[in-house]
């Protein structure tokens, strides 16, 4: 298996979001007391930082604790196809995708082995959600989870231009 440079790009967007994904969770942690209060407006009424102990996947689906060592398992083992599959690639859209889904997947395999959850913090509010989410709160999530979203779109939108190349 030969690494090229695109491949190496992945890796370091990777990182990137690993390491933004830590800090802002460490932040959250450390300096909110959001486990005491619960949310924190921050531009109110859209958006609050809350504290939300994530057991499960995305929305805390298949939650209940002893899932983590599957579900961590899982991310590095899908990251680890993903890392390989940089290699494979000279897209650069592929490639960015690649590396925004294996960060987010891989920052949350952290929270799942430090805490046995992933920490999510922010919480969303429209009042058009209402009827699918209680109050109009869309289920609140991270920055490795808005990175897994972007990767995932980064991969499709790639694929799709790639068939119609064909």
């Amino acid at each position: 298996m030969k690494i090229t440079r695109l491949a190496v790009t992945a890796y370091v967007f990777a990182l990137l979001i690993i390491v933004l994904d830590q800090l802002t969770k460490a932040w959250i942690i450390s300096g909110l007391s959001l486990q005491e209060v619960g949310r924190i407006p921050v531009f109110p009424p859209i958006l609050n930082f809350s504290w939300v102990e994530n057991t499960g996947v995305s929305f805390g689906l298949f939650g209940g604790g002893e899932e983590r060592w599957g579900l961590a398992i899982f991310s590095i083992v899908v990251s680890a196809g993903l890392a390989w599959w940089a290699t494979q690639s000279n897209r650069r859209l592929l490639i960015t995708g690649i590396g925004f889904v294996m960060g987010g997947a891989l920052g949350n395999v952290i929270d799942r082995l430090l805490h046995g959850h992933v920490i999510d913090f922010l919480q969303f509010h429209w009042a058009f959600l209402a009827p699918m989410f209680p109050g109009g709160y869309f289920p609140s999530f991270n920055i490795a989870d808005c990175a897994i979203t972007a990767g995932a779109v980064g991969l499709i939108l790639d694929e799709l231009l790639r068939v119609r190349r064909s």
